[in-house]
This record gives structure tokens, C-alpha cells and sequence, in this order.
């Protein structure tokens, strides 16, 4: 059975798209550019600053890529939790897992210099044991290494943690490290329909996604595509 739950930061717990897309555009006015429209900044996230300004400056390599990227952090430190808003159903769906007893931890690709300030700016940090952002183990997500890590901190096997996000990355890590996978419906995804993925469930909202914890377990068939909706 389920024994914790992880889960994604962007696009899954908090939409900060508006501040990304404000950072992004700040970045690119001071080297001359135009901004860009935040429908084709949010296919951009999912992977990291290091791929979002590479997205953004496809035409940058080298030095004045690695200098692109501390002009977007140095204007992201400034924007971050500006505008960044909790999706809905996700403190209701934190209290829920956390009457169930279930420990959660958050697995983000966001630099741990603006995931931590913003768990703390959106009152949502004392849900989570922990936080393994971008940088802080050696792989980002698509790899198994950042869920692997936590489960190993959380005490379980990979067959009992589920992790919930919103995005292939997150899919493609979950299958890899061994986890069950479910999908949220309302994030970024690059660009992409969540039901394309090979998710195991997808679900509404995260307290929906809490009210079907107790009867899934890390055993149940793996969905089809579609996978089904709750």
C-alpha cells in the first residue's frame, strides 16, 4: 500500500507561471530582445532555469548563455512568489494526506534558492519532511535519482511512495525509479496533454487524488491510455 506521497512544485502544487514569464521577459529585454507570450514560456518549464533560458535564447551558447542565466536568476529572485498562487484543491488535499498519516516531500527542479522561499511564501512548507529541489542531489527529474533519494529519506521502497505531478518528466522518473505515478490535469507539461502520458491515474485536483489514496495501492494494474479520470 501507499506508504508516502511526493510531489512536483510547478504546475502541480503552485502555478508560478506569471512570475517564470516575468523573470523570462525581464532577462530578454535587457539583451535586447522582445518578451515572449506566457502561453510559449509555459511550454518552456518543467526542466529547470538552465533549460528554460536555453528555450527562451535558442540562439545563445556558451558564455553568453551562462551569462543569460544570472541575468534570469537575478530578475527571478525578485519575482519569485510575486504573482505565484496555490491551485486549488491543494491545501484542502495537503490536510487530507496528512490526517491519513502519509509523510510528503516535494521533488522539484527549481533551484533550492526559490523553492524553499516560496513553500515558506505560500504557507505550504510545513506539510513536507523535506524538499530535494534542481541542485540538490546530481540529476534532475526525468532521472530516478531525486525520487530514489526521497523515498530512501522517507524510509519506504519505491513501490510505496506515489508521486503525483503534472508533467512526462514526472512520469518518466516515477517509472524509472519504480513508483507509482499520477498526473494533475492543469499544469505545463512542455507543451503537451497529460493524456498522452503513460500516468497511472489521472486525476482533477489533489484532494481529489487524497480521497482515492486509501483504496490504491502500489500493486494496481498499470492504466491504458487513457488512464483513468477521477
Amino acid at each position: 500500500m501507499i506508504r508516502s506521497v511526493t510531489l512536483d512544485l510547478d504546475g502541480t502544487l503552485l502555478d508560478t507561471l506569471p512570475d517564470l514569464a516575468a523573470a523570462a521577459n525581464a532577462m530578454r529585454r535587457e539583451l535586447g530582445c522582445e518578451p515572449l507570450a506566457e502561453e510559449r514560456i509555459a511550454s518552456y518549464v518543467g526542466r529547470g532555469i538552465e533549460v528554460l533560458v536555453e528555450r527562451c535564447l535558442p540562439d545563445l551558447t556558451g558564455e553568453p548563455l551562462t551569462l543569460a542565466r544570472q541575468l534570469f536568476r537575478r530578475h527571478y529572485a525578485r519575482e519569485n512568489g510575486r504573482r505565484t498562487r496555490v491551485y486549488p484543491g491543494v491545501a484542502e488535499g495537503l490536510d487530507a494526506l496528512r490526517r491519513a498519516g502519509l509523510p510528503l516531500a516535494v521533488i522539484t527542479n527549481k533551484a533550492a534558492a526559490f523553492s524553499e522561499p516560496l513553500l515558506a511564501a505560500t504557507g505550504l512548507a510545513p506539510y513536507f519532511r523535506f524538499v530535494i529541489s534542481g541542485d540538490s542531489v546530481a540529476h534532475k527529474k526525468p532521472h530516478p535519482l531525486p525520487l530514489l533519494a526521497a523515498c530512501a529519506r522517507l524510509g519506504v521502497t519505491p513501490e510505496e511512495n506515489l508521486h503525483i505531478g503534472d508533467s512526462a518528466n514526472d512520469v518518466a522518473a516515477a517509472r524509472a525509479a519504480g513508483c507509482p505515478v499520477w498526473l494533475l490535469p492543469y499544469g505545463y507539461n512542455e507543451g503537451r496533454r497529460v493524456q498522452e502520458s503513460d500516468a497511472d491515474v489521472i486525476v482533477s485536483s489533489l484532494l481529489d487524488a487524497a480521497q482515492h489514496i486509501a483504496s490504491t495501492s502500489s500493486t494496481a494494474p498499470r492504466a491504458v491510455s487513457p488512464a483513468p479520470t477521477f
